[in-house]
């Protein structure tokens, strides 16, 4: 079973919104509570970007690019991160990765979940 399972990403028009959902199913409460959950971006021959991030201590930060358009949050209870993308623009179109640092354990990464935006 993987460490994180994302899902909801697709085609949309350009002004268009999806929402994005990471799960960590092998994660306890406690665990998934004490770490810091980000979402990345990556496009063919292009390093991966941070898109949003949201610590254990619900601290957030946003790449410019996306700050007033996209919206990170988090459900310990359900151990769910979302991605909440409005204002779609092409230039969006990317394959997203969930990214959680999981303490004295390390980095893990989701299977990506592609989203293309179309003019």
């Amino acid at each position: 079973q993987e460490q994180l399972v994302e899902s909801g990403g697709g085609l949309v028009q350009a002004g268009g919104s999806l929402r994005l959902s990471c799960k960590a199913p092998r994660n306890i409460f406690s665990v998934f509570s004490a770490s810091d959950m980000a979402w990345y971006r990556q496009t063919p021959g292009k390093e991966r970007e941070l898109v949003a991030s949201i610590s254990s201590t619900r601290n957030i930060d946003y790449a410019d690019s996306v700050k007033g358009r996209f919206t990170i949050s988090r459900d310990n209870s359900r151990k769910m991160v979302y991605l909440q993308m409005n204002s779609l623009k092409p230039e969006d179109t990317a394959v997203y990765f969930c990214y959680q640092n999981r303490p004295n354990s390390g980095i893990y990464w989701g299977q990506g979940t592609q989203v293309t935006v179309s003019s």
